[in-house]
């Protein structure tokens, strides 16, 4: 019988990238600008901070009031300030037409109504029809999204991970990522006719024995910048 293994710490994820703490990695509180409590790990600190969240510890820093605002002038004052702003100036008057005999000569002359112009057509990306032009496609697309920062950082704390890059048989614009370590993995989903979002993130877990079979061939590596590339590195483990 096959010994199952469960975390014998509590888990916690990040509210920003969703990825659950690894034990021994530390995660911070910080506040929103409406008082609610997150928790955010080191790598999204500085989005956290974008959002506007400030560090819990910090907030004792803050001023304990806002600053109270200017009164309001009473009706007297603000008819003097009106009665001490220079005038608008007047509008031109409308321009008429020159040289003409009849009696539509003194006629308004009005601009052209503009024509809307055409929407143009969605624009959709071709797709590669081969399985490695797929795969190379995909790791661009890969390497230009948040999640390879994610990855790297992970890189940076876990080590070099195992990673696989294959075509899905049932959906031809798709590719599947994996990325993994002994102890956590990471699926991501590429969608090769997708211009606006073309990454997500699938699915997670903590035992490489989780993932499929047919995302196991490890297929592809990390270069020393954290990018994802087609080719096992020379050397490279297997499970």
């Amino acid at each position: 019988m096959k010994k199952e293994l469960r975390p014998v710490h509590d888990v916690v994820t990040c509210d920003v990238c969703g990825r659950t703490i690894l034990k021994g990695e530390r995660a911070e509180s910080y506040l929103a600008p409406g008082g609610q409590r997150h928790q955010v790990c080191d790598l999204c600190s500085l989005r956290a901070q974008q959002e506007g969240w400030i560090r819990e510890s910090a907030a004792g820093d803050m001023p304990a009031r806002m600053p109270r605002a200017e009164p309001r002038r009473g009706v007297l004052g603000r008819l003097r300030r009106r009665a001490a702003e220079p005038a608008p100036a007047p509008a031109p008057p409308p321009r008429r037409a020159n040289g003409a005999e009849h009696a539509e000569a003194d006629e308004v002359v009005r601009p052209p109504v503009p024509r809307p112009r055409p929407k143009d057509p969605r624009h959709v990306r071709a797709v590669p029809t081969t399985a490695q032009a797929k795969v190379e496609r995909a790791l661009e697309l890969f390497n230009g999204s948040r999640h390879q920062r994610t990855v790297s950082g992970l890189a940076r704390t876990l080590g070099t991970p195992f990673v696989s890059a294959q075509p899905d048989t049932a959906q031809g614009s798709q590719v599947s990522v994996v990325v993994a370590w002994e102890l956590s993995w990471y699926r991501y989903r590429v969608d090769l006719g997708d211009e606006a979002d073309p990454v997500m993130m699938l699915d997670k877990g903590e035992e490489i024995a989780q993932i499929d079979e047919g995302l196991r061939d490890w297929n592809a590596r990390l270069d020393p910048e954290g990018r994802v590339l087609a080719g096992v590195a020379d050397g490279g483990g297997e499970e």
